[in-house]
């Protein structure tokens, strides 16, 4: 019994399914894409949920491993300033500020005036932090390390291409 969909063979995503049904449907109309983007879409859900799990597992929630991450990968001292975490992430201020009252409140960050600037402020990890961040990658990396091992090294590298071709298009 499969207990992921990534455990379930590509032949049971019945895209051909999807193709000739709208074809008949709506002819004439472009299907081309949906050989591209169902199982796209279905790996991303899939690989959303896998995280998810995984990170439960581990304790942390996905945008608190966002937040240490991004200051974790800053290197020493492992301290930013709020609107540089909020640029790294790409989430609003407000959401990045309820992240940081979270990680604080758990002891995994400390917020300090900043030497940039009066009026910034630096987040910094704390020892804890900095202890959960680098065990909580290190398995996540692991894991989802297994999850890619079925490709080789020059289909992850094409696949990593037209994922990113795909991404440039999207902005």
């Amino acid at each position: 019994m499969s207990t992921s969909p990534l455990d379930d063979p590509p032949s049971s995503w019945p895209v051909s399914d999807i193709v000739d049904s709208w074809n008949r449907e709506l002819p004439g109309a472009r299907t081309d894409s949906i050989a591209v983007i169902t199982p796209l879409w279905r790996t991303a859900k899939a690989l959303a949920d896998d995280r998810r799990h995984t990170l439960a597992d581990l304790g942390l929630d996905s945008s608190t491993l966002d937040l240490l991450s991004v200051i974790r990968r800053a290197g020493p001292p492992y301290e930013l300033t709020t609107r540089e975490i909020t640029r790294r992430t790409l989430v609003t201020a407000g959401a990045i500020s309820q992240r940081i009252a979270r990680a604080e409140d758990a002891g995994l960050v400390e917020r300090s005036p900043s030497t940039a600037s009066r009026r910034a402020v630096a987040v910094r990890l704390t020892d804890a932090g900095h202890r959960l961040i680098e065990a909580t990658v290190r398995r996540l990396l692991e894991h989802e390390s297994r999850l890619v091992a079925s490709l080789t090294e020059t289909e992850r590298t094409v696949l990593a291409d037209c994922l990113a071709k795909i991404n440039a298009a999207l902005a």
